[in-house]
């Protein structure tokens, strides 16, 4: 089966067609590094990751740029307030390269554990500094831009297929006048460069042609991606609260320099909520991964989480939702590790399990497969079968935890086993309780009990 994607561009699923044969360049916008990312930010690594590795699994060979926004990102969209990243140095008493560095490497640590794949390229817009002043450049040449009190802007006016992939009412906006136009001509411009105000207080400004400055949050992106993957490419990820305004603006100014499409696929996903409402401070739900993990949660757990659920649907979460995946991808895992090999795949559900994930990332029905597998008796090849399933899935179903036990529970362990051999199964389930009361949980198995740490 081919491979479909949803293109939120055109709304619709359509058949996969790189523009090099047998290579597919993607571009996923990543984190601003001035806080630890919560798991609803981790939702969108998890998604753009089971996209690459489904590209994997179909042959392709894949380059992957993720960038890091360590500067320029306003604590408003609508290009006013403090960057984020030198209000958190000045709340933290650190320099904004501390800032940054400190929480990036906090996001790659949390990748690592969620077995996402590391990308290609980490460009970082503090470093492409020179590259943006160029594209800034080149739409002032074909007569974009104008400057105001407060910076250059781009005229979205100009350009006549703005908010094209939003589907914007600009008519409608302008009505509404709900946002401060301040010098601005269009009420949906947006900064391509910010004068320092005054220069030299900023721990992170530039000389440019049109003063000291920094550059707006879209410029980067368009401005590192063509950098690294071209000014034409596959497709550009992100989480759905970029269609809007990011990604949006992201195309203008990216195709009124080239004159050609930017991307072919603009693929978002869907929100984690809580309650039904997107996770936030107000409303609850706002977690870090190692948070998780001091309740007792291990980062597949949270990755198994996603999996039940389409990238492209809002994703409903509480503590007794992810306990209930957590125990399910216990089970899994505690059944595909007893799995014997015959030294043979089963193509049928191989198959099978290639036309869900195909299938705009199903990942929903590509789970009811392993399991399906796992469940018939008659099917040959279930090792090797999952272990290429699990290249999509990486949840490490078949890797055997080592941990080190320590000897008051190990000595526990062997006197509830010698009571199973007695069939003294009061006194077996009175041992478990208490191995249990340690932090330890055991799992009984025909090569004997399997002990994780809870």
């Amino acid at each position: 089966m081919p491979l479909k994607i949803y293109n939120t561009l055109t709304r619709k699923k359509q058949v996969f067609t790189p523009i090099k044969k047998s290579h597919v360049s993607i571009y996923s916008c990543g984190p601003t590094v001035y806080w630890y990312q919560h798991i609803g930010n981790l939702r969108s690594y998890i998604f753009s990751d089971v996209l690459k590795r489904i590209l994997l699994f179909n042959g392709y060979n894949v380059r992957h740029v993720i960038n890091i926004t360590d500067v320029g990102h306003l604590t408003s969209d609508a290009d006013e307030g403090e960057d984020k990243i030198e209000a958190a140095a000045k709340k933290e008493h650190k320099t904004a390269h501390q800032i940054s560095e400190h929480y990036f490497s906090v996001f790659k640590n949390d990748l690592g554990k969620l077995n996402i794949i590391l990308p290609d390229v980490w460009p970082k817009a503090s470093e492409h500094i020179e590259e943006q002043i160029g594209l800034i450049e080149e739409l002032e040449e074909k007569g974009y831009t104008y400057k105001t009190a407060d910076g250059i802007y781009f005229n979205t006016s100009k350009f006549k297929k703005y908010g094209k992939m939003a589907r914007l009412n600009i008519k409608g906006l302008q009505a509404g006048k709900r946002v401060s136009m301040g010098d601005k001509k269009n009420l949906t411009d947006f900064a391509l460069w910010k004068f320092s105000d005054p220069p030299g207080v900023r721990q992170q400004e530039w000389d440019s042609p049109w003063g000291i400055g920094f550059p707006g949050w879209h410029i980067e992106c368009s401005a590192m991606s063509m950098k690294y993957l071209g000014d034409k490419f596959d497709i550009h990820t992100g989480g759905e609260d970029h269609i809007s305004v990011h990604h949006t603006n992201e195309i203008a100014q990216s195709e009124a320099v080239t004159g050609k499409p930017f991307v072919n696929y603009w693929m978002h996903g869907a929100f984690l909520t809580f309650k039904g409402e997107k996770i936030s401070k107000s409303k609850g739900g706002l977690y870090t991964l190692s948070e998780l993990e001091n309740m007792g949660f291990n980062a597949l757990d949270y990755r198994y989480f996603c999996l039940t659920t389409s990238y492209r649907k809002q994703l409903d979460f509480s503590i007794e939702k992810l306990k209930s995946a957590k125990n399910t991808y216990e089970r899994l895992k505690n059944i595909c590790q007893e799995l014997k090999d015959d030294g043979s795949e089963n193509k049928k559900y191989l198959e099978d399990f290639g036309k869900a994930v195909n299938d705009d990332i199903n990942t929903v029905k590509a789970v009811q497969i392993i399991w399906k597998l796992l469940r018939d008796q008659k099917a040959n090849g279930k090792l090797e079968t999952v272990r290429k399933m699990d290249e999509v899935f990486a949840l490490n179903l078949l890797i055997k935890e080592h941990i080190k036990i320590p000897k008051n529970i190990q000595s526990l362990i062997d006197e509830r086993e010698q009571a199973r051999k007695n069939k003294n199964w009061r006194l077996a389930d009175e041992l478990r309780d208490k191995i249990s009361s340690y932090g330890y949980t055991l799992s009984d198995t025909t090569e004997g009990p399997v002990v994780k740490k809870t």
